[in-house]
Parts: C-alpha cells; structure tokens; sequence
C-alpha cells in the first residue's frame, strides 16, 4: 500500500478537528448554524496555517447531505455521505479548486466564470476556490469583479492567499476576510505528540520542541518535518538526532557564553566559537538560539516564576538571570538579534560570529563587567573657603538693576564672577523667592516686569500670556550624591577650560565627549605625583574604562595640561559645561521673549485684540 505522509494523512476533516485557528472556527461556525453565509470569503495566513483545509471543509458543510441523506447545511460535517467523501477525494464536481500561481491570466479566470451560469450538478451550492489570488493578473481581477461582486444565490467564492497586500482593495471589499494566525509552538509540539502517539512511534519531548520552533508556525512543515525525522532517526525521535538533523546548535554553548559575559573573559568567547566552528553549527543559528536564552531570561528578571516549570532548560536560564542585570540582558537580546543581519557582510559567518560576541563584551555597563583594582585615591589638597553649590535646586539671587533699564537687564538670573553662570530658576523655586516690587515712581513700564512664572508677585497688568519656562538642567536625586561635591573654585574653573578647549578642537566624540560634557571636577591634587584629576558625573554608563583612557589621552596631548592621572567617580554634577550651556540658553531664551514682550507693536496687537496672545515655543533666541 502506498505511504501517505503525514500532513495529508492528518489533514482536520471537519471544524472539530482544526487545531490554532479557533477564531475562524468560531465565526464559521456561527455564520454556518445561522445560515448567515456570504458570498465571498477571503482567508490569509502564512504557508501550512490551513486556508486550504478550510476551505475544503466549509464547501463540506454547505453541501453535506448526512448519514440519512436529508441533512441541510451545517456547521458539523459528517464525513462518511457521498459529497464529503468527493470532496475528501477531490472529486466532486461542484468544487473547483484553481491555483492561480499556474492559471493567473484573463483567458483562464474568463472561462471560469462562464461556468458560473450553470447550476450545481449535485450538490447545493458550486464552490469556487482559488489559491494564491495574490498571483492574479490586474485584467483578470478586473474580469471577476463583477460576478465576485453579486454572484448567483447558488455560487460561492473561497478565495486564498499568503500576500493579502497584492490583492487590489476591489476585491478586498467584496470578500468576508478571515486572518490564519501562525500556530504557536506549544499547540504544534501538542498536536505532534497526538500525531506521533497514533503512529506508535517512540519520542522524547525535546525532540518534539525542536521541531516545532523549526516549523515556524506552520502545522504542515511541522509534519514534513516529523516524517524526516522518523526516516533519519530510523523510527525513534531522540532529542540528540532530532538536533543533529536540524543542525541546531544546544543550549549548552549559548549558556557558555553567557557564562563568559558574565566573567568578562573574551578569551573564552573566541575558544566557543572556535568550537562551533569545529562541529559545524550555524552561526545565525548561534544567534538565533542566543536571542531565545535572553528572551527567556528578560521575562524572568520582570516576571519571576513565569518560565514553564516543565522545561528542563529553566532552571539553567533562572540562574542566568540572577547573574545578569536587566539592561545589560536587554543589550545581549538586541546585539544577538541585529546581529544575524550582519552575518552575510562579514569575511565568514563565524569571523561576523566573533565580533558579536565580542561586541558583546565591549558594550557591557561598566558595573556589570569584572571590575579591576580601584586605584589608591590621593589625598586631596585643601580649597581654601569653597563655595558648595546644591546638586538640588540654586536660589535665583536678583541682579542688580542699571540706570537706564532695557527687556535683556530685567531678566531674572544668577551671576557669579566666574564664567557670567546664569541660572533661571523653575516656577516652583519662583514660587518661593522674595521680589520686591517696583516703586511707584519707577520708569520701568509694567509690561518689563516677569510675568508669573518668574517672579512671586506679578504685576496683574501685564497683558502677554506666554507659556513657562522649563528649568535648565536636570535635577539630581538626593540618592545621586556622593560624599565629594563638585566644588565652583579655581580647580572647577580649570577644568571648564580644559572641556571646552577639548572640544572646540574636537579632540574627544562620541561618548566620551558626552562625559566631558557632563563632568564636573572635584578636585585637583597638584602634590601627587602626576598631578591627579578628580572628576565626577551623574552617570554610572560614563564611568567605563574606555571613555576615561581616551579622555585621558586627550587630556595629555592637550598643551594646557600635559601628564597627569585621571578619576571619574559617580555623583552628583550642579556644575558643568552642558549645565552652564543650559543655563546660557535659557538667559537668552529669557531676554528673547522679554523683548518681544516689551516691542511696541506687539504691546499694541495684544491691546487691539484681547483674545489675542502670543504662541508658546514660537520665540527663538537667535
């Protein structure tokens, strides 16, 4: 007797027996017990999710005749009558099936229809089934529109494709569309293990779990994938041949190299792939499996408890993830991922394998890498008197006013002698400060003065209304702080001008320019020996040891500065080039809107107008 493989043997014959698409079932079903059938029907889904099957056992139900030949149309197929039985055999007669991969020009969609005149010969409907609709021609769409549109009470229309995107909206329109899911790996392994139990075949689950991440989704490849195992595997469906077959790579070495991020040992990462190189396993495979480990150690970390209990492999991914931070799981997750695209750039797969790895490695947070000896701190050098700003908030102290008052002089601000730093303080610090209101006799007109956002006490006639100002800078968490402030006296001043020296000659990028930015000096041991520079940021992902060596070989080259040692602690920043730009910005933002605020003519519109005011965000500091 001739063999019949499995995906044909086990092909669902009736809605019962239909496996990860309850959803179409269910609508189906319901239109089919209703008897609320449309004339057209469009189902989608990638290769081996069932359209066809589908479509087969619906043209079943609106034909089956039952057992005792009197059944009417029905939801529940009985699949012994003469229709069911054609229709399982591909012969009857008013079903038609047409790929339209083969048969997708004008001629052949023309000659159909002509059929369509013709009532059933047998049964109660004449079913149309085209495959791959996608693959029409735009004449023969056009050529079917019309019937697929109002069609004969007798005639229905199956359509079926895996690219619904190529199917003109026309049609779209005139179709009850049903979208086939891929099928999730648990109900393929379910459905193999029901298969497999049939078939007397011997199995183990692992085996079975492979097979059904291979499948991707698809019941049918998961099927041709069993019948090659049980020939390759010569009848017994062991986890280790079932591997071998797929050349899939084992868990095993992806853990190793977890395990070797966690060290830090890039030494080990090249012996793994050296030995994946050996035994011939795939490096987007490696990738691949690499992606899947972190994925199941990411829900771990936010979902403790979540992992199947069944899995032998969880117990291993567990422990993993107590090893690896949150951020740094999430790194391996997306280097692993981008990098299989970059597998066909490389020299060779396992070269392109390698630099991943190490990428790995070379992108890893500095608190999660093995951490080196910290170097002895030197004793720091006394600051006579200096003067400690708050990493918090910094109280706006009022500037003096000149003479002849001007829109750009009446800005609120913070002037210190060192670098003209000028702070504009928040609405809620504003809140708090103490103004003192303006004289009666004062020249300053009333519009000059800050409006509610800037000052405590508003003069109420000022007619602009201007959206607030959002403090500069960030506020560092009082957690952030560290013992060290960064102090505003002579060494913070020096090294505000090694920073902007550094990068006006663009001597640091990328990162490392960000931690010159954002960096604030401590202190400057002049005694030591080289001289050792103390700086601090708020940033623990600035402190790794490749931005501080290329800093403090900028540093170096620098004629300013010339040998000297370098420390970046973790701490608090209130000052720094990025704070004092922030701070520049906001002044000018500052004295550009109390310009146009005290402009004539826009004093002029805005009393023209009384619903009129001036857009937010639209004022830019030139």
């Amino acid at each position: 007797m001739t063999y019949i493989v499995l995906a044909r043997k086990y092909r669902p014959r009736s809605f019962s027996e239909m496996v990860g698409q309850e959803h179409v079932v269910q609508a189906l079903g319901n239109a089919l017990t209703q008897q609320r059938l449309h004339h057209a029907y469009l189902f989608t889904g990638t290769r081996g999710v069932g359209k066809t099957t589908v479509s087969r056992i619906l043209a079943k139900s609106l034909n089956c005749t039952g057992v005792d030949g009197q059944s009417g149309i029905t939801a529940s197929p009985c699949g012994v009558c003469e229709v069911c039985r054609a229709i399982d055999a591909g012969r009857f007669v008013d079903y038609i099936e047409l790929d339209a991969a083969s048969n997708r020009g004008v001629d052949e969609i023309s000659q159909l229809l002509d059929q369509a005149v013709y009532k059933p010969v047998v049964g109660r409907f004449k079913v149309y089934m085209i495959d791959e609709v996608h693959m029409l021609t735009t004449t023969a769409f056009n050529a079917m529109l019309k019937t697929l549109e109002e069609p004969p009470e007798y005639l229905k229309f199956v359509l079926a494709t895996t690219d619904p995107q190529k199917v003109p909206v026309t049609v779209l329109s005139r179709c009850l569309q049903f979208n086939l899911r891929p099928m999730a790996p648990q109900t393929i392994q379910e459905h193999l293990a029901m298969v497999l139990t049939q078939e007397a075949v011997p199995f183990e689950v692992g085996a079975l779990r492979l097979m059904a991440r291979a499948a991707r989704g698809s019941m049918r490849d998961a099927l041709s994938l069993t019948d090659q195992a049980i020939a390759y595997a010569g009848g017994s469906l062991q986890e280790a041949v079932v591997r071998n077959m797929l050349g899939a790579v084992d868990r095993s070495h992806v853990v190793r190299i977890v395990e070797a991020l966690v060290r830090g040992d890039g030494a080990a990462l090249v012996q793994i792939a050296d030995q994946l190189r050996a035994l011939g396993l795939s490096a987007a495979g490696t990738l691949e499996e690499l992606a899947l480990l972190a994925q199941h150690m990411a829900v771990q970390q936010a979902v403790p408890g979540a992992l199947d209990p069944n899995d032998p492999q969880t117990e291993a991914i567990v422990a993993l993830a107590a090893q690896l931070a949150a951020d740094e799981t999430q790194l391996l997750y997306s280097v692993s991922l981008h990098g299989r695209n970059e597998l066909s750039l490389a020299p060779d797969e396992y070269s392109g394998l390698v630099m991943v790895l190490l990428r790995l490695l070379a992108f890893r947070p500095e608190s999660g890498a093995a951490k080196p000896a910290p170097a002895p701190t030197p004793t720091p050098v006394p600051v006579p008197s200096p003067v400690v700003t708050t990493p918090v908030r910094a109280e706006p102290v009022e500037a003096p006013r000149p003479a002849t008052a001007t829109p750009a002089s009446s800005a609120p601000a913070l002037r210190q002698a060192q670098g003209e730093r000028i702070a504009v303080p928040s609405p809620a610090a504003a809140a708090t400060t103490t103004t003192t209101a303006p004289s009666s006799g004062s020249s300053i007109p009333p519009w000059e003065e800050l409006p509610e956002e800037y000052a405590a006490a508003p003069v109420q006639e000022a007619p602009v209304r201007m959206a607030p100002v959002v403090q500069a800078g960030p506020v560092v968490p009082a957690a952030l702080a560290s013992t060290d402030a960064v102090t505003s006296g002579a060494d913070q001043e020096r090294w505000i001008a090694v920073a902007r020296s550094l990068i006006a000659r663009g001597a640091v990028t990328a990162m490392t320019r960000e931690l010159v930015m954002q960096a604030g000096c401590v202190r400057i041991d002049a005694q030591a020996s080289p001289p050792c520079w103390v700086l601090q940021v708020e940033r623990e992902t600035l402190r790794q040891n490749g931005y501080r060596d290329r800093l403090l070989s900028a540093m170096q080259a620098s004629p300013e500065v010339g040998e000297l040692g370098l420390q970046i602690q973790v701490g608090a920043v209130s000052d720094s080039v990025a704070k004092r730009d922030a701070a520049d910005r906001a002044r000018k933002q500052v004295e550009a809107e109390q310009t146009i605020q005290a402009d004539p003519l826009v004093q002029n519109l805005l009393a023209r107008f009384p619903q009129s005011r001036i857009v937010p965000g639209s004022i830019r500091a030139l």
